[in-house]
């Protein structure tokens, strides 16, 4: 028997999650991933490498509450929020017999992560205008034991209906487990749902320093929920999620200075989007620029394929999104620094017929 006929049978037919880095590309711009464009600078603190760190690093956890405006006991912190979505799938989800449900178009390790684990991946596509369809969703919960709902989703960038929301919950009391993956919260703090824990015991919050906070190569997450969830999620977590560095870096960031830091770029970030919103529109290559609640465009595309390759070849990375769901003709462009963002513009200005 060979070694792929020693894998599980779901693990040699799945297709792993294409990340930025495993689709590589060799350019100066990277507009792929959704990071910020400007490496922050941290000193390590911490020297005690010689002894493994706490499981719930107890300073992070608070600096974390603090922030989110949760208590303490609400706070769980992983390797990245994706550790966050596999933790609730191997907490919540019995391999063949339970099931996910997910809205596409939307972040694709959902999808990975249930097959990953055997469990049933289950869609409903969202409507026309990106927003849940409800009672398709209603009419799909069967053995589905957690739901996935992005907002501000990826890749689109529109915000979920709170409503929606609202009425999501409702229809899954005592059903399933509901998580909100709000990665992308600090571009739009307003529209967080953190603050409905206290009354629903099944939502869950799920966040990273990925974004906002400049931190993608640390890898620190957080899921926020009620004291039953999280006290859970901790019987099947890694008993060293996060390295000392990690912690020491992720304490750094969370105070006070470090949040202001943090909403200085949002608004940075919030400016250029708008200034590369309004350039492509004029772009003659451009059928539609989707407004956005996140540090990322989606754009429509008359030709995309020729434009993605133009602009790879330029050195210039965007992400293909054209076979997900309605996204035909489709790219994401990352909001770079304003030369990264002119930098587009004028590739896209040198296009035939531009």
């Amino acid at each position: 028997m060979s070694i792929e006929e020693l894998a599980r049978k779901n693990v040699r037919e799945l297709t792993p999650y294409q990340s930025a880095r495993r689709l590589g590309g060799k350019g100066d711009v990277w507009l792929n991933a959704n990071e910020y464009p400007v490496a922050p600078e941290f000193q390590l603190t911490a020297q005690t490498f010689n002894r493994y760190p706490e499981c719930q690093p107890v300073l992070v956890i608070e600096r974390y509450a603090a922030y989110a405006g949760v208590s303490k006991e609400q706070v769980l912190v992983s390797r990245g929020a994706d550790e966050g979505i596999e933790l609730l799938i191997r907490a919540f989800c019995e391999p063949g017999k339970d099931a996910i449900l997910f809205c596409p178009p939307t972040y694709g390790m959902y999808a990975v992560s249930a097959e990953t684990f055997g469990v049933e991946r289950r869609t409903v596509a969202a409507k026309e205008d990106w927003q849940l369809d409800l009672p398709a969703i209603a009419a799909s919960l069967d053995n589905v034991k957690l739901i996935y709902a992005c907002s501000p989703n990826n890749p689109t960038g529109n915000l979920l209906d709170p409503n929606d929301l609202r009425a999501l919950l409702e229809m899954t009391k005592g059903k399933a487990i509901v998580a909100i993956d709000e990665a992308y919260i600090e571009f739009c703090p307003q529209a967080s749902v953190v603050g409905w824990l206290k009354d629903y015991p099944h939502l869950v919050v799920l966040r990273t320093l990925s974004k906002a906070f400049a931190l993608a190569g640390l890898r620190c997450g957080f899921t926020l929920a009620n004291e039953e969830v999280i006290a859970l999620l901790l019987k099947v977590i890694a008993p060293y999620p996060l390295s000392t560095p990690v912690a020491d870096i992720a304490a750094q960031a969370l105070s006070a200075e470090g949040v202001g830091v943090m909403r200085q770029r949002v608004a940075e970030i919030a400016a250029n989007r708008s200034w590369l919103q309004q350039a492509l529109q004029a772009c003659a290559c451009v059928e539609k620029v989707f407004s956005s609640e996140s540090n990322y465009l989606l754009v429509r595309f008359f030709a995309s394929s020729p434009v993605f390759k133009t602009l790879w070849d330029q050195g210039i990375i965007l992400r293909d999104q054209n076979k997900q769901p309605g996204l035909s003709g489709c790219l994401r462009i990352t909001i770079g620094t304003r030369n990264e963002c002119q930098r587009v513009v004028d590739a896209l200005n040198t296009l035939p017929g531009a």
